[in-house]
């Protein structure tokens, strides 16, 4: 490893830190709110669609209300790291204009510092949901083995959609206010109550515009993988991957392209 990547790496595990200690600076229970958090939502959901509503994802026999809420769980946790990156992206240059103007600053590092501090509270929903899984869940298959292929996809569009997002956030203030209700859209239509199956049985319609949401293949397929200990959709993976790549690809186009205007803006 080159002294520069190291360097690099140093200073972007510096300010991932930064950002994990300042979201719960100041707070009496501190880093416990990345467990209640999680939890407190998980349980909101679980309650509301596997209680009240009796939620079922219907792809296989004798599905219980633990594994219903196993499966909102884990796909719930997916579902953050991508909501988070859209909340927290456009902002992140913005709040940081006397570094924008250090020429050799590596400006690249503060999307991917606000991700790190994502994908840490990911990883401990991701342990939580493993405790869970391992006390109420199906057991270990094989079919476990397909969840780095799911991962991967959605890292790389998380880091693409950063930067992507970072970019254009300096330029366009308004990206900042659409991600509420982008959020909320990418919730309700990335099958995290419902499952693919049920969608494309039920209407045609729907099932034609839900099937080009990546999130939706990659969640889908992590419950197929950890629950239903089956093989995820070949095509649908597939899809997700091209859509990743493609979204780091022009992230890092954009953030490369735009950088040089950030100073006149700020």
């Amino acid at each position: 490893m080159s002294a520069s990547v190291r360097n690099q790496f140093a200073l972007w595990w510096q300010f991932t830190r930064r950002e994990l200690e300042s979201r719960h600076r100041g707070s009496h229970l501190g880093v416990l709110w990345m467990l209640l958090t999680p939890l407190l939502e998980f349980a909101i959901y679980a309650t509301i669609f596997g209680v009240i509503f009796g939620g079922r994802y219907g792809v296989v026999k004798g599905e219980t209300q633990a594994t219903y809420a196993l499966g909102v769980f884990l796909s719930l946790t997916l579902y953050r790291l991508a909501a988070e990156t859209l909340a927290s992206a456009p902002g992140v240059i913005l709040a940081q204009p006397n570094l924008v103007k250090k020429v050799v600053f590596p400006l690249h590092l503060l999307p991917l510092a606000a991700l790190g501090g994502i994908a840490f509270r990911g990883s401990v929903s991701l342990m939580l949901w493993t405790g869970a899984y391992f006390v109420f869940g199906p057991g270990l298959a094989p079919s476990a083995l397909w969840m780095p292929l799911l991962l991967l996809p959605l890292a790389a569009m998380c880091v693409g959609g950063g930067w992507l997002l970072a970019s254009l956030g300096v330029f366009l203030r308004d990206i900042g206010q659409l991600a509420g209700p982008a959020s909320m859209v990418m919730l309700y239509s990335s099958a995290i109550f419902y499952s693919a199956e049920m969608v494309a049985r039920k209407s045609e319609f729907a099932w034609s515009i839900l099937r080009f949401n990546p999130l939706l293949h990659i969640v889908e397929g992590a419950r197929r993988a950890m629950l239903w200990h089956e093989t995820p959709s070949l095509p649908g993976l597939a899809y997700a991957w091209v859509v990743g790549a493609l979204v780091l690809a022009a992230g890092w186009f954009s953030f490369r392209k735009l950088r040089s205007g950030f100073a006149d803006v700020l």
